[in-house]
């Protein structure tokens, strides 16, 4: 059987910069970042390849805020499902091509999938998910009575509509992907954190106004499929400590507990790193045994072990740490 590796892309890594940001400019970004991924499945990994939709759910909020005095806005959990048919598309498309040109003969699927999340929640009560435009205090007041929102002031920059980032417990197209992945398919799903779904007390599925984090819901697919390997896949080369100053160290090779320690120290910082350790520690807690940290770019070479942060429950033999 071939190893199963879980990819957790960045939704950001799709856009560039804000002078690429088209529907085209982002293909280009998936197919330079499949390159990569598609060098791992050539070496015999299967694959399951999950997003970040971060972006792309902003400009449908930005489309839908633009033109609701005409038509109908657009609920925050079909933005996910849309963000993830449109990705998985783009995915599925880049991905395909690049294996064909190689003669590897493989097909790509994705799955919509709901990602169920506890009613109960504190994230609930406590909304702290920015999302969508910024606005004037007075705007945001009229949002918040007109819509229903919560509202909070952004760091500075003006208010926006904030909402919950509930821990995801449950996947819930979980056997489709495992079976898919088991007859060979490679499998885009858990986009953007999954669609965040409750489950109400009739056992039926409803979607709800929240964000899911994306590592921590990959972590959990990883987790349950038992994958193999999970790399996250971010803006950086390496996992490092006391990143940005002076003194910055790039860890190579560390073990759970010491990531535990690095990360008690407060060596990673809410909204950057701290979601992607925290994803990887669970992982490695439910019986994981290997994680890596590393940039598109350097995936294959992250994997041969020539780069990126490795962490392991034990030590590696005959890896210096």
């Amino acid at each position: 059987m071939s190893k199963v590796a879980v990819i957790a892309l960045g939704g950001n890594s799709l856009i560039k910069d804000k002078a690429h940001q088209t529907v085209e400019d982002q293909y280009a970004a998936a197919y330079e970042s499949c390159k990569h991924i598609a060098e791992l499945i050539e070496s015999g990994y299967n694959v399951a390849l999950t997003h970040g939709n971060g972006p792309q759910v902003g400009f449908i909020l930005l489309r839908s805020e633009l033109s609701r005095q005409k038509i109908h806005e657009v609920p925050l959990d079909f933005c996910g499902a849309d963000t993830q048919g449109a990705l998985g598309y783009s995915f599925q498309q880049a991905l395909g091509n690049i294996l064909k040109k190689k003669g590897v003969d493989k097909q790509i699927v994705s799955v919509v999938t709901q990602v169920v999340v506890d009613k109960d929640d504190k994230g609930f009560k406590n909304p702290t998910k920015p999302i969508g435009e910024f606005y004037t205090k007075e705007e945001a007041e009229e949002r918040k009575k007109a819509s229903n929102w919560d509202i909070a002031e952004d760091s500075g920059r003006g208010w926006r509509r904030v909402v919950a980032s509930p821990i995801p417990i449950e996947i819930v197209e979980e056997k489709a992907i495992k079976a898919l992945l088991d007859q060979g398919f490679v499998v885009v799903s858990v986009g953007g954190g999954g669609i965040p779904v409750i489950r109400e007390e009739s056992g039926d599925l409803k979607g709800v106004a929240a964000v899911i984090d994306k590592d921590f819901a990959s972590s959990l697919l990883a987790s349950n499929i038992k994958a193999d390997l999970f790399i996250i896949s971010t803006a950086v080369e390496k996992i490092y400590l006391n990143f940005g100053k002076e003194d910055q160290k790039a860890l190579d090779f560390v073990t759970l507990d010491e990531l535990k320690k690095y990360k008690e120290e407060g060596h990673f910082k809410k909204g950057s790193m701290l979601p992607k350790v925290e994803a990887i520690i669970k992982f490695l807690e439910n019986g994981g045994q290997k994680a890596i940290v590393t940039n598109p770019e350097n995936i294959r070479k992250a994997v041969e072990g020539k780069t990126g942060t490795h962490i392991t429950v034990h030590k590696e033999a005959g890896v210096a740490h």
